[in-house]
Formats: structure tokens, sequence, C-alpha cells
């Protein structure tokens, strides 16, 4: 099955910055194997849809994943991005979006509070 992958570019951009908020868009691109100038737009894409949030850092960018959005597509949407995560990054850095960062459906979507890790292939 050469040429496909399971996950979107999407997806896997958004597991690089589950497992490290602090990660570079060049880090981000190398291991996704993307450009940057993709890696930008796909963290661009992820921030305009509300997934994903940009802070700057001194001269670096830190990002906190919005745990309680739904997932984009009807058919499941009645799951959280947060919980997704923690299922595809493992116990280590899954743990860490489950930890009560994710909010009750009826309040404002929560934010994840990850530490680095290799959850990005």
């Amino acid at each position: 099955m050469e040429g496909w992958s399971f996950l979107t570019n999407h997806g896997r951009v958004l597991l690089c910055i589950a497992g490290d908020p602090g990660v570079r868009l060049r880090d981000i691109a190398a291991r996704v194997g993307i450009t940057e100038r993709s890696a930008y737009g796909i963290v661009t894409d992820l921030a305009a849809a509300g997934y994903a949030v940009k802070h700057k850092d001194g001269r670096r960018n830190r990002y906190q994943i919005q745990a309680g959005m739904p997932l984009p597509e009807p058919i499941s949407q009645q799951l959280a991005i947060g919980e997704v995560l923690a299922l595809l990054a493992g116990a280590t850095a899954g743990s860490q979006l489950t930890r009560g960062n994710l909010p009750e459906a009826s309040t404002t979507p929560g934010v994840a509070a990850t530490e680095p890790g290799g959850v990005c292939a």
C-alpha cells in the first residue's frame, strides 16, 4: 500500500503539535514529510478552524490544542478532537489530553496541555 497514509497531513500535524506544543514548523515538516510552506498552511488551517491556538513565546510560537472541538466529519461529530488525539498519541502523550482537559459539551472548548513526546511520525 505505497503512497497512502491512514491520517491526513492535517491529522499528522495536529499530532505533532499535541506531542510538542513548542514544535517548529521545520520540525513539523520534517516529521510529516511535507514542505515548511505546507506545514505553515496546515497550521494556519487548524488555527482558523479553531483546533489549535497559536501564541508567541519570544521569537517562537507555542500551540494549544482545543481538545473539546468536534471532529470536522459530520458522521463523527460526537467525538472531541482531544479524545481522538489521546487514542492516536498513546498512553504517554494521550494521558495529558484526557486528564481533566476535555470540557463538558455545554462549555467552551478546552485547551489541552501536553508535554513533548514523539507522537508524530
